[in-house]
């Protein structure tokens, strides 16, 4: 029986800046990172107070993901928040800019979209 996600596996394409806006601007905390060097590449894992995790990796010359138009496969990654307004003005104070807050149809919960460094689209969903 499935018990919940483990983590999400993210490629950027700047590690370094990658790295910067999941732990400074997201919170997320570092659990282990290595550089592979037979890959030239760096893995990361990061993780939120909850556990969830998130992998972080490099590879050179990996290709850019399309985001738009949409495309079939993963289609964004959503957090969950207690207070939207607060997490928006804290992204905007961080540089970070968010979509206009939506209310979902059929939950009546509110939402927005912001990207990451490499515009995957990531989700903020209000509890």
């Amino acid at each position: 029986m499935l018990k919940g996600f483990h983590h999400i596996a993210i490629i950027c394409s700047d590690y370094p800046r990658s790295k910067l806006f999941y732990t400074d601007v997201l919170g997320f905390s570092v659990i282990d990172e290595n550089y592979r060097e037979a890959r030239d590449s760096y893995k990361c894992d990061l993780k939120l107070p909850d556990g969830s995790q998130i992998e972080l990796f490099s590879f050179p010359g990996a290709p850019k993901r399309p985001s738009r138009p949409e495309a079939q496969g993963l289609r964004h990654l959503a957090f969950k928040v207690d207070n939207l307004d607060d997490m928006v003005s804290y992204l905007a104070a961080k540089n970070v800019e968010c979509e206009p807050v939506r209310v979902d149809e059929y939950t009546g919960k509110r939402f927005t979209f912001f990207q990451d460094p490499d515009g995957l689209p990531l989700e903020l969903y209000e509890l």
